[in-house]
């Protein structure tokens, strides 16, 4: 199991904003630039979030985005969610077509622990335990 690029810039987009919170709002152009995401793929992952509700956009000289809750009410699982990432993906880290139960790869048994324990960390890690790493 791997995140796309999208889920992966989303949980660093974030883990930025937690980590240099405050009561002002962040400018998508910072971020990017921050962050070297591109600005348009930025922008459309923000109003992802946005409309998840995870962060709040304000239009105007001094707008910006912002956290809609608490880091501590927000987990990973959330932000990977509003970007609508499948987390049960039948994508083989091999490169096979399909793997599963019926189409296994070499290494499908060994790797349910493993993507078992990575979607435990998504589902039960939240942005506030991000903030000190």
């Amino acid at each position: 199991m791997k995140l796309n690029n999208t889920s992966q810039y989303a949980i660093r987009i974030m883990t930025y904003i937690v980590k240099h919170e405050s009561d002002k709002l962040f400018n998508a152009k910072v971020i990017a630039e921050e962050l070297n995401i591109p600005y348009k793929y930025l922008a459309a992952i923000m109003s992802q979030l946005v409309d998840a509700k995870i962060l709040t956009s304000s239009r105007g000289r001094d707008g910006g985005y912002g956290l809609a809750s608490l880091p501590s009410d927000i987990k990973i699982v959330d932000v990977i969610n509003a970007v609508k990432e499948c987390l049960h993906d039948t994508e083989c880290l091999l490169g096979t077509k399909k793997c599963s139960v019926e189409t296994k790869c070499v290494l499908h048994d060994m790797l349910i622990q493993p993507k078992k324990d990575m979607l435990n960390v998504f589902n039960h890690t939240t942005l506030e335990e991000l903030k000190t790493k």
